[in-house]
């Protein structure tokens, strides 16, 4: 590489990187570490302190589920063999853990319907967990599972799962037939679940292309987290969570790749194409993601994510049945011991992070915190980008 290329390069990086951080909000600063800002939950959560977790990553398995699924001659889902599952071996399950509630979820990751055959087993499946909310009232709750990559048919099965079912939310695959979340065509499903407030729960999926890398890693190792990835980032670039700005997102699994790419991804301020729809900054952005800790908890994977999001965004999740039983509970209760995070900030994890989203579940004496309200772009962050222009548009020339 010759000297003038170098410093060509070399100025497009730091153009870049100052509207990376000059591009932040008040929002957007790095949390002091969770040590020093993570509430103490013994002393805050009142009588609640010792009523059991709140597991927002549970699977279940309906009849609808085990019926699509028998007639495909299928007993594993991405590779995972399916479990055996009745509610009484679910609810057992959670005592087992010591989970006092479950948001469950039903996903079909990798197995691709057409449209009748994917509305119906919304609607099934949306039914029966609604059954077992009502048979095991404060101890089972539900993301209502919507059929995309048809929109038409999701924005439809959303209103009746939010509006009748009384869901505490709905859950969506990262990617559906190929599109990412984030996708124009699915603006019409944000429109609904904006206008409720609704909480949206992504799960990961196995995009087509899959099949076409050639690759015999396992499917949970290595496709969930880029999917994961590749959807959290669309969501910020498309615009989708500047317009739809009352969503409340949770990403499954700590958000896959996406916290450790971070500073790479905000450098797309840098860039024009994206200067009208992430207009707060990336990192603003992927700060407002809930982030669970299934099949995530490790020191290095901690240490991360406490210098990027605070710590009322992390939430309990253990990907039950199909992770091993009790995995995540004993790696938090590992850096407990490890002096890395205090007893208090485990159980805020564990629960009081939850009940900001999912108050009905609030016990006599616990005190909730209220959830967040995400403001779109001010009038001053829009001068403010305006008078920026100039310099994202020169740093990009310098770029290419």
């Amino acid at each position: 590489m010759n000297r003038r290329k170098f410093v060509v390069g070399a100025g497009a990086l730091i153009g870049a990187g100052v509207l990376a951080s000059g591009m932040r909000s008040e929002s957007d600063s790095a949390p002091s570490g969770w040590a020093e800002r993570g509430e103490d939950s013994l002393a805050s959560a009142g009588a609640g302190a010792a009523a059991g977790k709140i597991d927002v990553h549970r699977h279940i398995v309906t009849p609808a589920m085990q019926t699509l699924l028998g007639r495909r001659n299928l007993d594993t889902l991405a590779g995972v063999a399916l479990p055996g599952w009745s509610p009484e071996a679910f609810m057992a399950s959670l005592q087992a853990d010591a989970v006092h509630t479950a948001i469950t979820s039903a996903v079909l990751p990798g197995i691709h319907c057409d449209v009748g055959e994917l509305a119906q087993f919304s609607r099934s499946s949306n039914e029966y967990s609604r059954s077992l909310a009502d048979r095991y009232p404060g101890r089972i709750g539900f993301f209502a599972h919507l059929p995309l990559p048809y929109t038409e048919q999701a924005c439809a099965e959303a209103v009746y799962a939010l509006d009748t079912l009384a869901a505490d939310g709905v859950v969506l695959m990262a990617s559906n037939a190929g599109k990412f979340l984030g996708d124009p065509e699915f603006d019409e499903l944000m429109h609904e679940l904006n206008s409720r407030s609704a909480v949206v729960f992504v799960h990961p999926n196995i995009p087509p292309s899959t099949d076409q890398l050639g690759l015999n890693t396992p499917l949970s190792v290595l496709e969930y987290p880029c999917d994961l990835t590749r959807a959290g980032l669309n969501l910020i670039l498309s615009g989708t969570m500047e317009r739809f700005h009352k969503i409340r997102w949770i990403l499954a699994h700590a958000g896959g790749f996406l916290p450790y790419v971070a500073w790479r991804v905000s450098l797309a301020n840098a860039m024009p194409e994206y200067g009208e729809t992430a207009t707060q900054g990336v990192l603003t952005y992927l700060r407002r993601f809930y982030l669970d800790t299934a099949t995530s908890v490790s020191r290095s994977s901690m240490a991360t994510l406490q210098e990027l999001v605070e710590p009322s965004r992390l939430l309990f999740g253990s990907d039950s049945p199909f992770a091993p039983e009790q995995q995540t509970q004993r790696q938090m209760a590992e850096l407990v011991q490890a002096g890395f995070w205090r007893a208090g900030l485990a159980l805020q994890v564990q629960r009081s992070n939850a009940l900001s989203l999912f108050p009905r579940y609030r016990q006599d004496g616990e005190r909730v915190a209220v959830a967040p309200v995400f403001e779109q772009e001010s009038v001053v962050g829009q001068a403010k980008r305006q008078i920026l222009t100039p310099v994202r548009s020169l740093a990009q020339k310098l770029r290419e």
